[in-house]
């Protein structure tokens, strides 16, 4: 796996643990709970919407290194998320290469 998709698979992951979080105002990664909930969608197949403005750009400011932590999580198909969409955020979004995972 490249780098790029190691990296989106941690943000997906972290999609996941925002999925569970229920407080306002919470951070995970760098990324607001709201920004990375905007990114849901993105990534939720069948038809997914392209990421919105705010989510690559939270995205961009995101702690790379900290999502990869998540890359390995099992719980993403299990809440609607399709890895291979996810591992296409970055590109989508045109960020450059994230942290090695």
């Amino acid at each position: 796996m490249t780098e790029r998709i190691k990296a989106v698979l941690a943000f997906v992951a972290t999609l996941v643990v925002v999925v569970m979080a229920t407080a306002d105002g919470q951070t995970i990664c760098n990324m607001p709970v709201s920004a990375l909930m905007e990114c849901k969608p993105a990534v939720t197949p069948p038809k997914p919407p392209p990421p919105t403005p705010s989510c690559c750009s939270s995205l961009s400011h995101a702690d790379m290194r900290c999502l990869c932590s998540y890359k390995n999580s099992n719980l993403l198909p299990s809440l609607g998320i399709d890895p291979n969409l996810a591992m296409q955020l970055p590109t989508i979004c045109n960020l450059p290469h994230p942290a090695k995972c």
